[in-house]
């Protein structure tokens, strides 16, 4: 019997342990950034300098590409945008009711090729300087009640591969706070089980350590008999075995872990949103609300700046407060 739902398993094409595999979505933008010198230039840059993944490249590309269709029906370019013809762009997006949130991250696209231009020395000077982000709303990251994530995992011990892996999958993005994509380029030379520990490639390239408690390690090691088991010694031997595999003996994909978590999610918590980052949020959560260290928090989740971590405070805050009013006279008022 199963002991969680399986969702469907769709074929797919092997990918590399540090990139998600390329879709037709990032060979265009990545085609369409080629046939532009400038854009060419600041392609390479964040491949290879700045190492970011396709999904953040693309991005940058479809916010470029966007502009430049602006700025065509203005008769200029992306070389010659002044700051005017920028703010111009800006105030349509807010006309078309684009969120706030998009406005900053395109703004963000803006000031990185711009200054990229600048330290290239195609432009003279910055056409960004004067260009304002509008003010976001607060977010509180979704995370997931402690009691309801004891039901989800309050199951029966798997026996075969299949239950196995679900568990574990679930297992490793609430009990490490790993990203889908670190989670899916999860090696099997990265488990140390004398150390208790994974390695975990991080945005950029950074690479850091985290500690697995004894059954997530007992849970990996029964995995990883079970998956040698059914493909064989070419899955032992491989020079670079990745952990988690589909029944075809290939990576997992993201849709594959998306799907899974939605379902076991949908049984337990009412949240709206149901994916592998809120599985991520709720460890942070979790932690912090049980007095770990913010700092620890921060290095454990991979953030490169406090700032990113301090986020999940207000959850902890929400919870003191909560406290506060049931237990304290004056707080019943």
């Amino acid at each position: 019997m199963s002991v969680l739902p399986k969702p469907p398993n769709k074929p797919a094409k092997p990918i590399k342990a540090s990139q998600p595999a390329p879709t037709p979505y990032h060979a265009g933008m990545m085609a369409w950034g080629e046939q532009h010198p400038a854009v060419r230039s600041f392609l390479h840059y964040l491949q290879f300098e700045r190492r970011y993944s396709n999904n953040t490249i693309a991005a940058y590309l479809s916010d470029l590409k966007q502009l430049d269709q602006h700025l065509q029906q203005q008769g200029q370019g992306l070389l010659t945008a002044t700051p005017q013809l920028l703010r111009s762009w800006v105030i349509s997006l807010a006309e078309t009711d684009t969120l706030a949130r998009s406005v900053s991250r395109k703004l963000a696209t803006l000031r990185a090729y711009y200054k990229h231009l600048l330290a290239t020395k195609a432009i003279a000077e910055l056409p960004t300087l004067r260009l304002r982000a509008p003010k976001l709303p607060e977010r509180t990251p979704s995370f997931v009640p402690t009691q309801d994530m004891a039901s989800l995992f309050a199951q029966e011990a798997p026996t075969d591969f299949e239950d196995c892996r679900q568990l574990l999958v679930l297992e490793l993005l609430y009990g490490t706070g790993i990203r889908l994509t670190e989670l899916i380029g999860l090696m099997d030379v990265d488990i140390n089980h004398s150390a208790q520990s994974i390695k975990v490639m991080g945005k950029r390239r950074k690479e850091r350590i985290v500690p697995l408690h004894p059954q997530l390690l007992a849970l990996i090691s029964q995995y990883q008999s079970l998956r040698n088991e059914k493909f064989g010694a070419s899955a032992t031997h491989a020079p670079a075995q990745p952990l988690l595999v589909t029944d075809k003996n290939e990576p997992l994909y993201p849709v594959w872990v998306q799907r899974l978590v939605k379902s076991a999610l949908g049984d337990v918590t009412t949240l709206g949103k149901k994916s592998p980052h809120v599985l991520r949020h709720t460890f942070a959560t979790h932690l912090l609300n049980e007095g770990a260290d913010l700092m620890a928090i921060k290095e454990l989740l991979g953030h490169s700046s406090l700032a990113a971590t301090q986020v999940y405070t207000h959850n902890a805050f929400e919870q003191l407060r909560e406290a506060y009013q049931k237990a304290h006279p004056k707080g019943k008022g």
